[in-house]
């Protein structure tokens, strides 16, 4: 089930794009796909004619974007019977970011509190699926087991999971594109093993609250497990 995409996550990254710099946007999409974990490393992308109609772009641009990102590194193309464009394994690290100045960490982790607290009450108030309360728990149990290659993928999908289950459509579409900021950053820095245990822990207080239907928990568990976050990303970065 934790393999699976999640369907409203899914139509965000694959959703049309608006007119303009069809290549740039194209390029932008991909990357935001590839943050997020929707592709994980090694597995492939949807074939170019269904990327084309998804993006609402000719194939040629969508070649020309797989072009651009494997000549850095991002995806891999492969012929033959089992070919097709896949994200590459490991993936390329990016360079550190040096300083980020503090107006854009302010602004991009402000919006992050805003979401994710309010997607976390949202979701404890709604009567969730027996099918939306398993994928949650078994999404922070995946997580909680994940090794430090596969760790930060889960986690953004745990958080995007709970974007979901808010039942706000276009929330979750912000929600993407916040962590897609957030992770290119978090990608800059290594993973640390007692901020991850502490995660975990944190995750199954979000989690059990939100089962629970406790709005108040939820939101608090979850303003708190940012701030951890939050104080790592301003002291790698700041």
């Amino acid at each position: 089930m934790t393999d699976v995409p999640l369907r409203e996550v899914r139509r965000v990254v694959y959703r049309p794009l608006r007119e303009g710099n069809a290549l740039e946007d194209t390029v932008a999409r991909l990357v935001q796909t590839i943050r997020l974990g929707v592709v994980a490393p090694g597995e492939s992308l949807p074939p170019e004619r269904e990327l084309a109609a998804r993006y609402g772009v000719s194939r040629d641009t969508v070649r020309e974007a797989i072009r651009e990102l494997a000549d850095t590194g991002f995806l891999v193309r492969r012929r033959g019977r089992y070919g097709g464009t896949f994200v590459a394994d490991p993936l390329p690290q990016p360079p550190h970011p040096g300083v980020v100045p503090l107006d854009e960490l302010d602004d991009v982790l402000g919006l992050r509190r805003v979401i994710e607290a309010g997607a976390s009450r949202a979701a404890a108030g709604r009567t969730l699926s027996p099918e939306a309360r398993a994928d949650l728990w078994s999404r922070h149990e995946a997580a909680s087991s994940a090794d430090a290659a596969d760790y930060r993928r889960l986690d953004t999908l745990l958080h995007l999971a709970i974007a979901e289950a808010a039942g706000i459509p276009s929330l979750v579409e912000i929600a993407a594109e916040n962590r897609a900021r957030v992770n290119a950053w978090f990608d800059t820095f290594p993973l640390l093993p007692r901020n991850i245990e502490h995660s975990n822990a944190q995750h199954e207080r979000m989690v059990s609250a939100i089962l629970a239907g406790r709005a108040d928990a939820a939101e608090a568990a979850t303003l708190e497990h940012l701030a951890g976050s939050e104080a790592l990303l301003r002291g790698f970065l700041a």
